[in-house]
């Protein structure tokens, strides 16, 4: 089909490039005249294309169309004309003249927002839902038949930023072509458009854009949101034209800030560290996180008070190589000086990304977000905001942490033991706080604070710098490890600390690797069909861990969780929480972003219940017994039918057969049991010997001097002679307790079945030379983990995880992300 495009913009520039490779011929595009020197993305790729562009500064005179501009028009013979945003009156001797008509696009679901700024009209009334139209443009405004319509939800923090982005922009562009495809199939309808519903809001402009503050606090925000970044919302403040970008509604807005007055509003605003408070008339409040200023100067909000203040840095010689090459950044400007504005020049949105990209080749070392440059107009300012990010100097706001420090192991420890959520510490309503023991001595180390709260929901890239703050604190996570829960010092080291260290690098190493596939589906013929799976975050992921391994069991699931995309809210043990405290104050030293990471300290029948009940949350991951497993369970499927994974009690079998290495057997036996003194989920709850080897086998375990030094506590014992129905024989004991009973020699398939009567499967393992034997039993073990000739040899790449009642769901390895993605099937038929 012959077309005419007649737009501008990157929109526009998009729906050609479609038009092309869908096979139509494009015989002109009528595009805006250049602007300042710069010609419009649409026009240019047309050139590129060697398409006869053509820049008319009107198209009609005084009401009246130009006579040689609509002859210009015709002269290229367009069947059918294609109008992507175009922001010019096209005269009707243009818009009937091709054979199939005119199709506009409009971004409003149409009748309702009628008009230019229908973006901003459909979220400055609230509505829920948003979308576009393609219809046949007539004499009206906006009032052409339908063509076609999409709708996407409206989000409650969306701005015309974001909802063009996400959905406006890529829709848009496949449905202008989808509309051309059903134009020339002869498909294409024609819905004459309802009055009923039918709005028109004019032009937003910024005269016309003031807030009023005799409003909930909901219709502020919309407000506000609806206006940013073009026109942009205002008010007045201390005598000044001052407007809001940058609208959150939040559910309790702090009310620790410096009050500031706002003419008409129902209270002053509190400008906070967060940014400015703002109040409804009915109470509630919104954040607002930038403000700018009648002179074009921008600030985050909770720099109000401090605008100004801040005394210019005198700039090194290399500094000032560095500003001479940023002079170039505005080519259309002769001469660029201190005063220079950014925009008052003719910068655009294309060029904020082209400058952040430009100090990118510069100065790889300084990473820009486009706010920056918002935020730094003049070149002055923008020079200085770069020196002072190149030196360091605008590093976030210090962490607030009200530590516990401790002398001990050589080493001065610092413990906070606050809540940690959406970043930061704090104290739980009421001041609520419960006793934590040291088990080594029974010292209470200070109250930790106990929650009734929740936070709310983000999204994580996960960054492996994590893991190099870990390693740095290793010495002071093992020691506070140690004292909190009992660990060996040197175990926990090696292992409490070294494997979650190792969890966080191995995950690090997935966030970019997480992928769909393609998929031959059995309808592809006679249609053309392709079928693909995409891998998505979950959400809001709680996770209870228990109190052995607390920082381990913590790493095993928030290390695959943040790697998958989501955010977590995360209860430690009641009796060992002060790991997980640390870990928080490292993601904040990490960069992590405020709200991806929560810990909750407190009890499970009211923090662990509450995660579980919560409707926020989609997917639980719990770690302990198996009691308290299927009581989580039943909360899960009443609240909303999270997702859960379980890794519950074991009563792990080991089976010795008398052709092992017995010194091997013996070494690896003892610590199958003894390892981390026998607090351990996969330790073997029953030996199984072979007859002709049990005697020995037992005298070198009751006389090995190490059995003196495992335990302080709890002394490590023996049991022999048990039998298949004792309560020894069948309950996991958890502590230094070896359970031995023996076999008839040669008898695989009895040990086997006396191996497998437990409702546990969670680890299993055996001993043989005999390679045939090893795999036939490892084979017929009912255990998600079986070790042969070894024991306890976990790694962060192999998937752990258990049967029967012992739960389901993996932690480690790339089946571990699969708990914390979701996946969808998307089936295209073309």
């Amino acid at each position: 089909m012959k077309i005419a495009v007649i737009g501008q913009s990157l929109f526009g520039q998009e729906v050609y490039k479609e038009l092309k490779k869908d096979g139509h011929v494009i015989v002109g595009v009528f595009t805006i005249p250049d602007k300042d020197g710069k010609a419009d993305p649409l026009g240019t790729e047309a050139e590129k294309d060697g398409v006869p562009v053509f820049k008319f500064p009107r198209w009609r005179l005084k009401g009246k169309a130009i006579d040689e501009v609509v002859e210009q028009y015709k002269a290229v013979g367009a069947e059918l004309n294609i109008l992507p945003f175009c922001s010019q009156f096209i005269p009707m001797e243009v818009i009937d003249h091709p054979r199939h008509g005119s199709i506009i696009y409009h971004p409003s679901l149409l009748p309702r927002h009628r008009g230019a700024s229908a973006i901003n009209w459909t979220l400055m009334h609230g509505d829920k839902k948003g979308g576009f139209t393609v219809f046949w443009a007539d004499d009206g405004l906006d009032t052409g038949p339908i063509l076609l319509q999409k709708e996407c939800d409206v989000e409650p923090d969306d701005t015309v930023n974001t909802i063009y982005k996400r959905f406006l922009f890529p829709e848009g562009i496949k449905a202008m072509v989808e509309a051309v495809r059903l134009i020339e199939a002869g498909k294409a309808p024609k819905i004459k458009q309802p009055e009923e519903g039918a709005t028109y809001e004019g032009i937003q402009k910024k005269d016309n854009a003031k807030i009023d503050w005799n409003q909930p606090a909901e219709a502020i925000h919309n407000w506000i949101r609806g206006n940013d970044k073009v026109p942009g919302a205002w008010a007045e403040v201390d005598g000044k034209n001052v407007t809001f970008y940058g609208s959150t509604l939040v559910d309790n807005g702090s009310t620790t800030g410096q009050p500031l007055e706002i003419p008409g509003a129902s209270r002053p605003g509190l400008v906070t560290k967060n940014g400015l408070i703002l109040f409804g008339n009915d109470g509630k409040t919104l954040l607002v996180k930038n403000l700018q200023f009648e002179d074009g100067k921008m600030i985050a909000a909770a720099q109000y008070f401090k605008a100004g203040s801040s005394t210019a840095v005198e700039l090194t010689e290399e500094e000032k190589s560095f500003a001479e090459q940023m002079m170039s950044i505005l080519t259309n400007v002769e001469k660029i000086d201190d005063s220079t504005d950014f925009f008052k020049s003719g910068a655009a949105s294309m060029d904020v990304v082209r400058l952040v990209e430009e100090v990118k080749l510069r100065a790889s070392q300084l990473q820009l977000q486009n706010e920056d440059v918002y935020m730094a107009t003049t070149f002055q300012e923008f020079i200085q905001m770069c020196v002072r990010k190149l030196r360091g100097e605008d590093a976030e706001e210090e962490l607030i942490v009200d530590y516990v420090e401790m002398n001990t192991n050589n080493m001065t420890i610092q413990m906070p033991h606050q809540l940690f959520i959406n970043g930061e510490f704090v104290d739980a309503e009421g001041g609520k706080t419960y006793k934590t023991i040291n088990p080594t001595n029974g010292e209470v180390h200070r109250e930790s604070t106990l929650t009734i709260g929740f936070c709310g929901r983000r999204l994580l890239l996960f960054n492996s710098r994590l893991a190099d703050l870990m390693e740095q604190h290793q010495e002071e996570l093992a020691t506070i490890e140690a004292i909190d829960s009992g660990a060996v010092y040197t175990l926990a080291l090696k292992t409490h600390v070294g494997m979650s260290i190792q969890t966080f690098r191995y995950f690090a190493g997935w966030c970019d690797k997480i992928q769909g596939c393609t998929i031959p589906i059995n309808q592809a013929r006679p249609n053309h069909n392709l079928t693909f799976t995409k891998k998505e975050p979950i959400g809001v992921c709680a996770i209870v861990i228990p109190w052995n391994y607390p920082l381990m069991m913590l790493a095993w699931k928030t290390a695959a969780c943040l790697a998958a995309g989501n955010t977590v809210v995360l209860k430690p043990a009641q009796v060992t929480p002060l790991t997980a405290l640390k870990f928080a104050e490292l993601t904040a030293r990490a960069g992590f972003p405020k709200g991806v990471i929560n810990i909750l300290p407190g009890s499970g029948s009211l923090v662990g219940q509450r995660l579980s009940d919560h409707p926020d949350v989609r997917k639980l991951g719990f770690t302990g017994s198996t009691e308290i497993g299927k009581q989580i369970m039943k909360s899960c499927a009443v609240s909303n039918v999270k997702k859960v994974s379980l890794e519950l009690g074991g009563k792990s079998p080991l089976i010795i057969f008398s052709d092992c290495d017995l010194d091997k057997a013996v070494r690896m036996g003892m610590s199958s049991v003894f390892f981390n003194k026998g607090e351990n989920c996969i330790a073997a709850g029953r030996l199984f010997i072979e007859e002709s080897l049990h005697d020995t086998f037992v005298h070198r375990v009751v006389n090995c001097n190490r059995m003196l030094y495992l335990c302080f506590f709890f002394e490590p014992t023996v049991f022999t002679g048990v039998q298949d129905h004792m309560f020894i024989a069948i309950e996991e004991s958890f502590g230094p307790v070896m359970i031995i009973s023996k076999f008839k020699d040669g008898d695989v398939d009895g040990v086997l079945q006396r191996a497998n009567a437990t409702e546990y499967g969670l680890a299993s393992g055996v001993f043989t030379r005999d390679i045939s034997k090893a795999l036939y039993v490892s084979e017929r073990l009912q255990a998600g983990t079986v070790f042969v000739n070894t024991y306890n040899k976990t790694d962060v790449a192999a998937p752990f995880g258990g049967f029967k009642q012992s739960g389901f769901g993996k932690d480690l390895g790339q089946e571990a992300l699969n708990e914390y993605l979701k996946t969808k099937a998307v089936t295209i038929e073309y």
